[in-house]
């Protein structure tokens, strides 16, 4: 304990002299601190007016209150020393503006409240909480009149009770009161006084010993928000009032009803209770069936009716309560839960061994979630299981060994979790009726006998992210109603077999991409599933694009050295209409031309053909894939014009044809009929010509790239006509996830000097790059509407006037680069106001004048602004100064250096006049 809090404990209580202090040493201190000059207000655990210094409030609990069973006898006794004794002098009175008193968790030792605590009428709030007080508690309380907040919880060895609770009624603006173990045994008024209190909030009456009485007509507590009636051995007769009384207690978070004498079904209105969280009626005899009608409770996060007489299955509505964080049956007649799905509910916590109680369980999801820990072994103890669903969550750890004796499981699904260790035939071997397993996106090691046969026919397996080993596992020749299969990123450098395609059952699913297969892809069969999609990218396959067949919704090549013609793909079967919907072949090594078989490909949505080594013409029959709205053409070696026939591709998105060697000009007509491009990019070709204004009638366009061409003239006004860059338009986002979601969709943007690539953020995007070609004129105004362009690069082009003043305006800027121009003028101020700004560069032109101050603006390297005649930091002081002069500077070193430039340029002129003229006046010649 303080000094401070001893003197304020000497000054208000009187003490035995066995407790410690010797009488006559005790008056000494007093004497000595009455001498003393100090503050009270500056003592700990006083509160003080700031302008009248009057005392407000005293924090005198105990700051050590709880004895540790487990801590020594020299840290229990330190905190029993700590607790202050005696009795209470009535020199509180003298503290007239005191609002708040807190003597909780000390050692009074029995002694009763005093009646003048009554008498401090400016108390607000009042703790006297497991203070040692015993006795009964004085009706002087009642005078408080404006007490909010009282707590006299007890010990039950303190023996404080009341008789009679009328007094409460004098507290019309208490908002909290707990009186848990005091003894109201005899206060057979408390049910009609409590209901007078119309501000309650938060009411704790637990082990209170309640007399049964008649309840009132009406039960108004409608302001509760915590009620604690637990441990009081409440029967029916006054429980059923109680629980009619819950219907107006809309407020209502917190419900402990545990440890009474209830023995009757749950009332129905407790699923009213839209905002209760928190519900204990354990330790009753609750008994029938649970009614579907607790569903209703979605507000709930912690639910205990352990300890009753519950019958009957536990109603599937309990999956409505996405809420829930902790869930107790134990100790119910009966836990007859066949289904339990609380997928996507914010589920956190772990898993714990209470799972084991619910023996019929046949179903168990629990999916996307936040579950963290261990899968327990205990989960072996469900043994009806047939479902187990744990998929993104955060589970950690290895897969149990007991899963293995889940004999009736069909479904597993342990995908995308932080799970890892080896999984072999002793973790899955005696599953015979699984026809799932999903256990991707973990960390397992799969170790099995070259030669094992599993007992199952698996459907649906996915184990990517996995080392399944070097070879293909032999095992999966076994599964011949294989119908899903994901093993990529699994460690493979086998070739395909012959096997995988050779199954009873067809593929609907098939992905082997992300590892290092080698070898030739063989045609894939015409048994494969109508709508199947095959994911073979980001491997090493070589040879000539294989055979497909028709039913293929989705082949993705990608990333692998595939070699030779389109033709083999593109014009097999000339007859046959494909079902293929997204086409990827790009980042391959095939050549010669585009084939002009496009006739029976209808259904193709997205085309990527990009970065190969592709030459001559696009061919006009692509103009009658009308459904495409993704092309990829981009980093090859395509010449010519863009076909007039693509504009039929009414639905185009995106159109990149980028980094060829197409030539003559931007045809107008893609203004005119590509009205639902997002992305154009036709940058690093032969373009020539004007920028067609009709291009400005994209309103949904977020990317407009044209740099690296031979473009001239002036930039078109109509910029301002971009709906999609002057302001967000959800609606553009919609069209963009289709895309996504229709295949693997990849915009390529130069953002900031570099080369990007956008997929699923594509739709926060919005960039204008025509750097690099012979543009002229001025920079138009209309750009500075274009609020939400994020990149706006000019550089490299013949502009000339002013940098707008309104540039300030697109506070999205997050680059900018206008360099090598002929820009005049100063910077204007208002870029000091993009504060998103992170790369700049205004170099070489002829800008000129002071470099506004800010942030972002001080931040670029000088090199930003280098080859002008600006001035101010971040440049060197040495351009600062001669800028300085050539302005007119100011202040006394620049009137200093005025002065010398004044002089040097009269020296320099006289010098050079004379040594012109003089020869003229002394030789006539």
């Amino acid at each position: 304990m303080s000094v401070l809090l001893v003197l304020l404990f000497l000054s208000l209580a009187t003490v035995d002299i066995n407790d410690g202090c010797i009488e006559s040493e005790r008056q000494a201190l007093l004497m000595f601190k009455h001498d003393i000059i100090d503050d009270c207000c500056q003592w700990d655990g006083v509160v003080c007016d700031n302008v009248t210094a009057h005392v407000l409030e005293l924090h005198l609990a105990n700051p050590r209150p709880f004895l540790d069973d487990y801590g020594s006898d020299a840290e229990n006794e330190a905190i029993d020393r700590s607790k202050l004794r005696g009795k209470i002098n009535p020199s509180l009175l003298k503290l007239t503006h005191l609002s708040y008193l807190n003597l909780s968790q000390n050692g009074f030792g029995g002694i009763p409240i005093l009646d003048f605590i009554g008498s401090v009428e400016s108390l607000r709030h009042l703790d006297l909480s497991k203070a040692g007080f015993g006795g009964l508690v004085p009706n002087q309380l009642g005078n408080l009149s404006s007490l909010e907040y009282l707590n006299l919880r007890a010990d039950i060895e303190d023996n404080l009770y009341v008789t009679d609770l009328q007094w409460l009624s004098g507290l019309s603006l208490i908002e909290h009161l707990d009186l848990s173990d005091v003894d109201l045994a005899q206060a057979s008024n408390w049910l009609q006084v409590l209901n007078t209190l119309p501000f309650l909030k938060i009411l704790y009456l637990s082990g209170c010993q309640l007399p049964q009485v008649p309840p009132p007509i009406h039960l108004n507590l409608s302001s509760l928000a915590i009620l604690d009636l637990s441990l009081n051995d409440i029967e029916n007769s006054l429980g059923g009032s109680i629980f009619h009384g819950l219907v107006n207690m809309t407020s209502l978070r917190h419900l402990d009803l545990s440890n009474n004498l209830f023995n009757s079904s749950i009332p129905e209105s407790l699923y009213s209770l839209d905002s209760l969280q928190f519900l204990n009626l354990g330790s009753n005899k609750f008994r029938g069936k649970l009614s579907s009608a607790i569903g209703n409770t979605t507000s709930a996060i912690d639910l205990d009716l352990s300890d009753n007489e519950l019958e009957g299955p536990i109603p599937i509505t309990m999956g409505n309560l996405c809420n829930l964080k902790s869930i107790v049956f134990s100790g119910c007649v009966s836990n007859q839960l066949d289904k339990l799905d609380l997928s996507g509910c914010h589920l956190s916590g772990q898993l714990t061994n209470q799972l084991r109680n619910f023996k019929s369980l046949k179903e168990l999801h629990l999916s996307r979630n936040s579950v963290s820990g261990p899968i327990p072994i205990s989960i072996a103890e469900l043994s009806s299981l047939r479902v187990l669903e744990l998929d993104q969550n955060q589970l950690k750890g290895q897969l149990p060994r007991s899963i293995n004796e889940l004999t009736n499981l069909e479904i597993h699904d342990i995908s995308t979790d932080l799970l890892e260790g080896v999984v072999s035939e002793t973790h899955i071997g005696n599953l015979p009726k699984l026809k799932v397993f999903q256990a991707s996106k973990n960390s397992f090691v799969l170790r099995v006998s070259p030669d094992w046969i599993p007992p199952f026919e698996l459907e649906l397996l996915g184990l990517r992210s996995w080392n399944v080993g070097l070879m293909f596992p032999l095992w999966l020749h076994s599964q011949k109603h294989l119908r899903d299969l994901d093993i990529s990123g699994s460690r493979i450098t086998d070739s395909i077999p012959d096997w995988l395609w050779n199954f009873s059952s067809p593929f609907q699913y098939l992905n082997l991409s992300h590892n290092q297969i080698h070898g030739q892809i063989p045609g894939i069969p015409w048994a494969m599933s109508v709508d199947s999609v095959v994911d073979l990218s980001f491997n090493l396959l070589s040879g000539p694009l294989p055979q497909i067949s028709p039913n293929v919704f989705f082949l993705d090549m990608s990333n692998n050295n595939l070699s030779g013609s389109l033709s083999p793909l593109l014009c097999y079967k000339l007859k046959e209409t494909m079902g293929t919907v997204t086409l990827n072949l790009g980042e391959n090594f095939l050549s010669g031309g585009i084939p002009d078989c496009w006739l029976n490909w209808q259904n193709l949505h997205v085309i990527k053909l990009s970065n190969n080594r592709l030459n001559g013409s696009i061919p006009s029959s692509m103009g009658t894939l009308q459904s495409i709205v993704s092309l990829h053409l981009q980093k090859n070696h395509l010449s010519g014009e863009i076909p007039l026939s693509l504009n039929n591709c009414t639905d185009l998105i995106l159109l990149d044809a980028g980094e060829n060697e197409l030539h003559g000009n931007i045809p107008r007509w893609i203004g005119d009929g590509l009205r639902k491009l997002v992305v154009l990019s036709l940058r690093s070709n032969k373009f020539s010509g004007y920028i067609p204004d009709e291009l400005c009638a994209i309103g949904s366009l977020q990317v407009l790239d044209l740099a690296d061409n031979n473009l001239i003239g002036s930039i078109p006004r109509c910029v301002s006509k971009f709906r999609a860059m002057a302001k967000f338009n959800g609606s553009m986002g919609t069209a963009i996830s289709y895309v996504i979601g229709a295949g693997t969709f990849v915009a390529t943007i130069v953002m900031k000097g570099q080369m990007l690539e956008y997929s699923t953020n594509l739709n926060l995007v919005r960039s204008i790059d025509l750097s690099n070609n012979k543009l002229s004129g001025e920079i138009p105004v209309e750009v500075t509407s274009l609020f939400e362009l994020q990149a706006l690069n000019l550089s490299h082009n013949l502009l000339c006037g002013t940098i707008p003043d309104r540039i300030g305006e697109l506070r999205s800027l997050e680059s900018v680069d206008f360099s090598v121009n002929k820009l005049s003028g100063s910077i204007p101020e208002s870029m000091s106001y993009l504060t998103f700004l992170s790369h700049l560069n205004l170099s070489f032109n002829n800008l000129s004048g002071v470099i506004p101050l800010s942030t972002q603006l001080q931040s670029f390297d000088s090199s930003c602004y280098e080859g002008n005649q600006l001035c101010g930091l971040p440049l060197p002081k040495k351009h600062s100064a001669n800028v300085a002069i050539y302005n007119g500077g100011g202040g006394n070193d620049n009137e200093f250096e005025m002065e010398w430039f004044y002089f040097g340029m009269l020296y320099g002129f006289g010098m050079g006049f004379w040594s012109v003229f003089a020869p003229v006046v002394i030789n006539r010649r």
